[in-house]
């Protein structure tokens, strides 16, 4: 009995220290499953604070670096702005008109200019201001544009060659007959030179050029191409032309004005 009563215990003894084993393990495993999830929870806490500090640092950073692109713009556009009139500068000083002694050339610009009238005219931005006079000519290295009609301060008003009331005098060649150049009414690069007497021959293709003969041009600018001609009441030739100005593309321009304009018509009075 006695060794009976000793077994039971030794086994109840062993059976206590397993289970005791086996409660503190799963204490630790427990108090180390506890402590991951106490870690994780932790650092999403972190990660959510520090993210959101972010973003609030983020938003006040991105109000300041928007001003800083909008000065950085402004300044990139008054830049472009200069660089464009420079540019728009030294095409107009550039533009070759050639050398016309006597006469005071101006550079200017057209702003505004009408087609497809009969009665066109030309704005420019240049004024008394800047020397501009009524009964200047206009000219670009492709030939005449128009006659200057009235000034104001800083703009002209010009007539266009495109219009009924403007005619100049042209010469055929170098050496030819002088006559009458007006629009043709028709075409954008259409003109007529008109009252060459019948004596002096050309040829189809030979230059037109400005005569010299009116006080607005100085003389021997082309003009364009002569072409075929009808006679008219059996004593002049009306000649067509093709001008070598392009209309459409006229921008830059040269207002020319007589120095001697005022003198030589003080003799005409």
């Amino acid at each position: 009995m006695k060794g009976r009563g000793f077994l039971y215990k030794l086994a109840s003894l062993v059976v206590f220290i397993a289970l005791e084993l086996a409660m503190l393990y799963l204490t630790t495993r427990s108090s180390e499953l506890q402590r991951i999830w106490v870690a994780r929870a932790g650092h999403a806490f972190m990660e959510t604070v520090w993210g959101s500090t972010e973003k609030v640092s983020n938003y006040f950073r991105l109000g300041k670096e928007n001003k800083q692109l909008v000065r950085e713009n402004e300044q990139l556009q008054r830049e472009l702005a200069l660089a464009k009139e420079r540019l728009r500068q030294v095409r107009i000083d550039t533009m070759s008109v050639g050398r016309h002694p006597g006469y005071t050339l101006i550079p200017a610009e057209v702003v505004k200019m009408s087609r497809g009238k009969q009665h066109n005219y030309i704005i420019l931005n240049r004024g008394f201001e800047d020397g501009v006079k009524e009964k200047s000519g206009i000219i670009t290295q492709a030939g005449v544009v128009g006659i200057v009609d009235a000034v104001s301060e800083n703009n002209a008003f010009a007539l266009s060659l495109q219009n009924h009331d403007i005619s100049i005098s042209a010469r055929l060649g170098t050496e030819g007959g002088s006559g009458i150049l007006i629009w043709d009414g028709i075409h954008s690069n259409g003109a007529l030179l008109k009252e060459i007497p019948l004596q002096y021959h050309y040829n189809v293709g030979d230059t037109v050029y400005t005569s010299g003969h009116s006080l607005l041009f100085p003389p021997d600018i082309p003009l364009g191409i002569a072409g075929e001609a009808r006679v008219v009441n059996g004593a002049t030739n009306e000649i067509k032309v093709t001008l070598f100005q392009d209309f459409s593309a006229v921008r830059y321009v040269m207002v020319v004005h007589n120095d001697a304009l005022d003198e030589i018509e003080g003799f005409t009075e």
